[in-house]
C-alpha cells in the first residue's frame, strides 16, 4: 500500500484517518486540486498551490502552511511514493468541529496528499471519442458557489454525472442558468469551428482549468484563433470538431452530443495535432518544481 501525506506525516494508506467530525466530511467543507506527474516533475506545481490558496481565501479558510511548504510536502510526497507519472490529489478540509456549520468551531485544518494512479477513460475512448450528452442539472450559479473554487462538495457534478450514467453516456455537459454551455462534470470544453478554437468563459461559470489555459496558449503557438464566447447547444451541434481538456482527462475528443454526430464522427485533425502538442510539452517538462 501508499503512503499518504496527513498533517506533515507521511502514513500507510489503511493509518491515514480523520475524525468525523471533521467539516470535510460533514458539510463538504473544504477544499483540493488534482495535479499530475511526468517524467519524475510535478507538472504546473506553482500554478495548482497559487489556484488553492485563491480557493482558500475565497471560502475564507486560513492554511497551516505556506506556498513553499506545501510545494515541499507534495514532491516529498510524491517521491515516497515511487508510482511512474501519478495523480496527486491534494486536499484541505476545514476540520474538527461540532455538528454545527459554524466554521469558527472548527480547529486545525486537514491537509492531506494522496498520491496515486489515474484513469477517467479507456484508451480506446481516446482514439474513438466520447459519446455525451447535455444535462438537465445546471453549473452552480457563481453566486450561490463560484466554480472556480474547487471544493470537496461536487454534488452539483455528481448530480450531472448520474444522468449522463442514466442514459449510458460517457459524459455530461453542463448548462448554466442562462443556457448556454459552461463545462463538463470534471473538464472544460472547447468547440472548432471554420478552424477557429472557440470556449466557455470565465462568465459563463466555470472552473477556469489549468490545462484549458496551456491548450489556448498551444493553440495560439500553432497559429490557431482563439476565442472566448458564449456557447449554445446550435454551437455545440454544428461544431467542426470538440473536445474535453482537464489534469486527469488531458485532451479528449467528443464524436456524439446529444444524439448528434459530431462532424466526421472521429476525433478531428486539429483536436489530434493539440493532443500531440500537449503530450509533448508534459512529457518533456522539466519545470523548477
Amino acid at each position: 500500500m501508499g503512503l499518504i501525506y496527513l498533517n506533515g506525516e507521511l502514513v500507510p494508506t489503511e493509518d491515514a484517518k480523520i475524525s468525523v467530525y471533521d467539516h470535510g466530511l460533514l458539510y463538504g467543507d473544504g477544499i483540493f486540486e488534482g495535479i499530475r506527474v511526468y517524467n519524475g516533475h510535478v507538472f504546473n506545481l506553482d500554478r495548482h498551490i497559487e489556484r488553492l490558496f485563491n480557493s482558500a481565501k475565497v471560502i475564507g479558510l486560513k492554511l497551516p502552511l505556506s506556498h513553499a511548504e506545501i510545494k515541499d510536502a507534495v514532491k516529498k510526497t510524491v517521491k515516497a511514493n515511487d508510482i511512474v507519472d501519478p495523480y496527486i490529489r491534494l486536499v484541505v478540509t476545514r476540520g474538527v468541529g461540532n455538528l454545527g456549520l459554524d466554521p469558527r468551531k472548527c480547529a486545525n485544518p486537514q491537509i492531506i496528499i494522496i498520491v496515486d494512479k489515474i484513469q477517467l477513460y479507456s484508451e480506446e475512448l481516446y482514439k474513438k471519442g466520447l459519446d455525451t450528452v447535455i444535462v438537465p442539472t445546471i453549473r452552480n450559479h457563481y453566486e450561490a458557489l463560484n466554480p472556480r473554487v474547487k471544493s470537496l462538495n461536487y454534488l452539483n457534478n455528481i448530480m450531472a454525472k448520474i444522468e449522463c450514467v442514466n442514459v449510458n453516456k460517457d459524459e455530461a455537459i453542463m448548462l448554466n442558468k442562462d443556457g448556454y454551455v459552461a463545462e463538463c462534470t470534471g473538464d472544460n470544453i472547447f468547440i472548432i469551428k471554420d478552424s477557429e478554437l472557440l470556449t466557455p468563459p470565465m462568465s459563463a461559470g466555470i472552473l477556469v482549468g489549468i490545462t484549458r489555459n496551456e491548450v489556448i496558449r498551444l493553440a495560439k503557438e500553432m497559429e490557431i484563433t482563439v476565442r472566448e464566447e458564449a456557447l449554445t447547444r446550435y454551437d455545440l451541434y454544428t461544431a467542426d470538431e470538440c473536445f474535453l481538456t482537464g489534469t486527469a482527462a488531458q485532451i479528449i475528443s467528443v464524436v456524439t452530443i446529444d444524439g448528434r454526430t459530431i462532424s466526421t464522427g472521429k476525433p478531428g485533425e486539429i483536436t489530434i495535432k493539440l493532443l500531440e502538442a500537449y503530450r509533448k510539452l508534459i512529457y518533456s517538462y522539466t519545470g523548477d518544481e
